[in-house]
């Protein structure tokens, strides 16, 4: 069963298109990380699935109804970002207790002990709280509410890196406790990536990707070797990327669609061929010219 489905979904916001002809689909039950420069559409995909937002044109289903004014998906999602606003008179506590009223699989015994765990003070109020804290303490809310559909829209903002590194863990306990569908925005690709299951890669408001993150790890690979070796070697290939280390000396980053006798061929180029991490690839392959920043300097 797919828990999210979309058809040429396009959303605009005056003259700025945000989304477009987007179509993808989210199967329940799994760790999605959605991945994309900022600006690249991602906040209004989540959003639009969260039911905050109403689509411009186009379709999208979350749990078979859109999500739009539904009552279904109000009751069993949850949006988490940094712009999480409660009122002001309430406590931490009050907050949490609270919160059982609205999700029906609030676990306060795991929001008690996350509060606990993360040393947030029970009658503090989340309007006085540092944003990392606030954050931190938005997530703990996402995690008890056990949502079957359950967002986090870049939720780390601010945290310190053991705290995002203990909410990472966290989360993987209780979802492998408590499967649900997650997903994930986040900057930090290289924190996440032995987290998440799928790799959701939005450009300019389409998507540009959607795969196993094991299937990513091995979508690229880097070759490196004399200037003119690599050009003639990569001209028959799909080229993600290219730079020039030091003069004399380039490196690519290229489609892992060659044969073996290619590789072989390259080596004898002196051609060195390395792995390519899932973090830089999604750079490599969301930015508008194959470049780097040492191109402006040329």
């Amino acid at each position: 069963m797919n828990t999210i489905e979309c058809r040429n979904l396009s959303k605009t916001f005056g003259s700025k298109t945000a989304l477009q002809d987007f179509t993808a689909v989210i199967k329940e039950n799994t760790i999605t990380g959605v991945i994309g420069r900022n600006g690249a559409g991602k906040t209004t995909l989540l959003k639009i699935a969260a039911g905050f937002l109403q689509k411009s044109s186009g379709t999208i289903q979350v749990f078979n109804e859109s999500p739009f004014n539904s009552l279904l998906v109000s009751a069993n999602s949850i949006y988490i970002d940094e712009y999480v606003q409660y009122p002001p008179a309430l406590t931490l506590r009050e907050i949490l207790d609270h919160n059982q009223y609205f999700y029906e699989k609030w676990d306060k015994k795991l929001a008690d002990r996350l509060l606990d765990y993360f040393a947030l003070h029970p009658m503090q109020h989340h309007n006085r709280l540092s944003k990392g804290q606030k954050n931190t303490f938005n997530a703990i809310a996402g995690l008890a509410s056990r949502c079957q559909l359950t967002i986090f829209d870049e939720p780390t903002t601010g945290m310190d890196a053991s705290v995002r590194k203990d909410f990472y863990r966290a989360l993987l306990k209780d979802y492998l406790l408590h499967p649900r569908t997650i997903l994930l925005s986040s900057h930090h690709l290289d924190e996440i990536d032995e987290l998440i299951e799928e790799v959701l890669l939005i450009k300019n408001g389409t998507k540009h990707l959607h795969m196993p993150v094991e299937e990513l790890k091995e979508y690229a690979i880097g070759v490196q070797g004399p200037e003119q070796a690599v050009g003639d070697w990569i001209s028959n290939h799909q080229v993600i990327y290219t730079k020039q280390p030091r003069p004399g000396v380039a490196y690519a980053v290229i489609k892992n669609d060659f044969s073996a006798g290619d590789k072989a061929q390259g080596v004898k180029m002196g051609l060195q061929f390395s792995a390519v991490s899932t973090s830089d690839l999604c750079v490599y392959l969301t930015q508008p010219h194959k470049g780097g920043i040492d191109d402006v300097f040329i």
